[in-house]
């Protein structure tokens, strides 16, 4: 049965049901000729009959279906399935380190362009961009809109930015700021990936650990990747273990590209079920207005009642 947005419209269907029961029923006024005996029963002359009733019941049928359209027909859409939303914020090292030689530019410049090519690959999640010295700044929120990303390296160029902001590198501080926005995302998965080249003071005295507990009961995980020689500090390598994530070493720019490659296979992207939607259902009535209209318009140029 097909549900309707405003039912009580239908109760209008008592007019084109009275027009028929008129059409039907009643008595139309005739001139009686002596041929009419060619229209009697047994030359055929109840088929025409029929069939001119029919054809002049068409204008109630029109308002009929005009009634139900106006009633909003609904249905129900297909089951679907859509792409499991994943929320992924980078936190991002803008220290006067992250200006060193990194191939044939910096640090830095590598990290937007690996960035930047991720997204580009993970079309359909939503990303956000947090960078920090000393101190932090939330560039880009957490949105689906990646154009502000794309144009963001010649803003937050760490040569660009002031020295009070860009002198240290805090770490602790800028996951802790990272995980007030994942925390406002109710739907999907939840991801950070911090991009440094340094060591953090404030990841020391077992401050990973009760970090690492705080990101695991908010159920997020944290990728880091470590930009630059040597390897990546223990308190990162403890904290992201904790959260089911991994730390990456990336010494040049194609091992940079590398990690998010495997950073991009590690998410796997899931499919979920969506429910039916309830969507308007106006073409068959539509489609069987214009047929009635049709018949109307070709009947009128003969096949129609008249009184003699």
């Amino acid at each position: 049965m097909t549900p309707f947005s405003h039912p009580w419209v239908l109760i209008l269907l008592i007019l084109p049901l009275a027009m028929m029961l008129q059409e039907w029923r009643g008595a139309r006024i005739k001139v009686a000729f002596p041929f009419d005996h060619l229209l009697d029963r047994k030359s055929g002359g109840r088929g025409w009959t029929l069939l001119l009733r029919l054809l002049a019941s068409a204008p109630a049928g029109i308002l009929a279906l005009v009634i139900l359209l106006l009633a909003g027909p609904k249905r129900l859409s297909d089951p679907q399935s859509k792409r499991s939303l994943t929320n992924i914020q980078f936190c991002l090292d803008v220290s006067g380190s992250m200006t060193s030689s990194f191939g044939e530019g910096d640090r830095y410049d590598a990290a937007m362009a690996s960035i930047n090519e991720f997204i580009d690959d993970r079309q359909g999640d939503a990303f956000g961009l947090t960078v920090f010295g000393d101190h932090f700044i939330h560039w880009v929120p957490l949105t689906d809109d990646t154009t502000a990303l794309a144009h963001a390296p010649p803003f937050l160029n760490p040569k660009r930015l002031p020295r009070w902001f860009s002198q240290g590198t805090s770490i602790g501080k800028a996951l802790r700021e990272c995980r007030k926005l994942m925390i406002q995302r109710k739907e999907g998965d939840r991801l950070i990936i911090l991009l440094s080249d340094g060591y953090s003071f404030d990841l020391s005295n077992g401050e990973d650990e009760r970090l690492a507990r705080t990101f695991r009961d908010d159920r997020i995980t944290v990728h880091a990747v470590h930009i630059g020689p040597g390897s990546p500090p223990d308190p990162l390598v403890n904290m992201t273990a904790r959260t089911g994530g991994e730390v990456f070493a990336a010494g040049d720019p194609e091992g940079l590209s590398a990690v998010f490659r495997q950073i991009d296979a590690m998410q796997k992207t899931r499919m979920i079920k969506v429910s039916a939607e309830t969507m308007d259902h106006f073409k068959p009535f539509a489609e069987a207005a214009l047929y009635c209209m049709a018949s109307v318009l070709l009947a009128s140029f003969g096949l129609r009642y008249i009184p003699w």
